[in-house]
C-alpha cells in the first residue's frame, strides 16, 4: 500500500445504508496507487456501515470518515455528503465514486496519467454494469445505450462543443477546476448533480474526458427491482433534459425505431401462415417479403445493439433481452416524468422537493 504523504488524490465516497457494499468499494481504493486519503462520507447510516467503516479504519490508515449529522434544506443528499468530504480532502485530485463501485488493480495510475497527458481537468467514466436477473439484463444495458447516444462520449470530450456529462460513480477532478466551478455547493439541489458539475467545468473553460469505462470500474447499481424503479424515476425525466417534448420523442423513437419491426413482423408471419394454410393458387410472395424485410431490420437492429453493449462492457448475453426491456424502459420514463412534474422524487428513504431552475440560487 503507497505511502499516504506521496499520494496526490483523495478519494471521496458517500455511503448512505450501504453495508453490503462498502467494504469492497473501500479495498479496492485503498489497493490503488497515488491515494492520499480515503474519505468516506457516512450519511446517517441507520444499518451497519458505520461498524464496518470503524474496522476497517485499524487496517487502512488512508482511512477516514466524516459523519453527516443533518440535510440542509435545499440540499440533495449525495450532494450534501460529498460537500462535506471534500472539505477535509487534502489531495491535488479529487476522485468521487459511489460505495457500489469496485475498482479494478491499476486504474488510478492508469487514469491519472491519461488525464494529465490529455491535459483534462474532469475525467469520468461510465462503469462496467454487473448485471445478472433477467430484469437487470433487460433494462440496466438498454438504458446506457440510450444514455450513451444521448451523452457522445465525442462530443462531451471534444473542448468546441457544449456538452458536458459526467457519471457520479466515477469523477477525477483537479481540485482548482472542482472549486472553479463552485464545487458541490453549487450544484446542492441538483438531481443529477455529476452533470451539472461537469457543465459547470466546461463553462468555466475546463476540459472533459468522457471514457466508457468498464475496463477500470465496475458497479452493480440496482440490486432490486424496486431500487431500479426509484432510482430511475429519478434520474431518467433528469438524464432527457427535464423536457416533455425529449420524453415524448424518446418514445416515438422506440417505437418506430424498435417496437414497429417486431410487430409488423408478427403481422406477416401471421398472413404468411395463413396464406399456406389456406392452399391458396399462389404462393403469399407479398407476406413473405414483408416478413423477410422486418426479420432483416431486426437482426440488423440486433447486431448494433450488441456492438453497443460491447462498448460499454456490457456482456454479450444482455443482448437478447432487447424488446423484453423495451416496455418497461417506457414505463419507467414515464413514471418519471410524472413524478418529476408532480414536484417530488424520493430515493433511499427521503423525499426531494424539484425545485424550479430560479429557485436554486447561485
Amino acid at each position: 500500500m503507497p505511502d499516504s504523504g506521496e499520494g496526490r488524490v483523495s478519494v471521496l465516497i458517500p455511503a448512505r445504508n450501504e453495508e453490503t457494499n462498502i467494504e469492497r468499494a473501500v479495498r479496492s481504493v485503498a489497493a490503488q496507487h497515488g491515494i492520499r486519503d480515503i474519505i468516506v462520507a457516512d450519511d446517517q447510516s441507520t444499518d451497519r456501515t458505520a461498524e464496518i467503516l470503524d474496522g476497517l479504519k485499524a487496517e487502512i490508515p488512508q482511512l477516514r470518515v466524516v459523519r453527516i449529522e443533518s440535510l440542509p434544506e435545499g440540499w440533495m443528499g449525495k450532494a450534501n455528503a460529498l460537500a462535506g468530504a471534500s472539505r477535509v480532502a487534502s489531495g491535488e485530485w479529487l476522485l468521487f465514486t459511489d460505495a457500489d463501485t469496485e475498482h479494478h488493480p491499476g486504474s488510478l495510475a492508469a487514469l491519472l496519467e491519461r488525464a494529465e497527458s490529455e491535459g483534462a481537468d474532469l475525467l469520468s467514466l461510465s462503469p462496467g454494469q454487473r448485471v445478472s436477473k433477467w430484469w437487470q439484463k433487460a433494462v440496466i444495458p438498454l438504458i446506457y445505450v440510450n444514455l450513451a447516444r444521448r451523452y457522445r462520449f465525442e462530443k462531451v470530450s471534444d473542448p468546441k462543443s457544449p456538452e458536458a456529462a459526467a457519471n457520479g460513480q466515477y469523477i477525477l477532478i483537479r481540485r482548482e477546476a472542482y472549486e472553479r466551478a463552485g464545487g458541490h455547493q453549487a450544484v446542492r439541489a441538483e438531481i443529477l448533480e455529476d452533470v451539472e458539475l461537469a457543465r459547470r467545468v466546461k463553462t468555466s473553460g475546463g476540459r472533459i474526458l468522457f471514457l466508457p469505462g468498464a475496463a477500470w470500474v465496475e458497479t452493480q447499481v440496482y440490486p432490486t427491482f424496486r431500487e431500479m424503479r426509484e432510482g430511475w424515476t429519478k434520474n431518467l425525466y433528469a438524464l432527457h433534459g427535464a423536457q416533455r417534448r425529449n420524453v415524448l420523442m424518446a418514445l416515438l423513437d422506440i417505437v418506430l425505431i424498435d417496437l414497429l419491426p417486431a410487430l409488423a413482423l408478427a403481422y406477416f408471419l401471421v398472413w404468411l401462415l395463413l396464406g399456406l394454410s389456406a392452399e391458396a393458387a399462389e404462393f403469399p410472395w407479398r407476406d413473405a417479403a414483408g416478413a423477410g424485410i422486418c426479420f432483416g431490420v431486426l437482426v440488423y437492429e440486433q447486431f448494433t445493439y450488441w456492438r453497443a453493449l460491447k462498448r460499454l462492457g456490457f456482456k454479450g448475453g444482455a443482448a437478447p433481452y432487447l424488446l423484453v426491456g423495451i416496455p418497461i424502459f417506457m414505463v419507467l420514463l414515464l413514471n418519471s416524468a410524472r413524478a418529476h412534474m408532480r414536484g417530488r422524487v424520493r430515493w433511499k428513504g427521503r423525499d426531494y422537493p424539484i425545485p424550479s431552475p430560479t429557485k436554486v440560487a447561485e
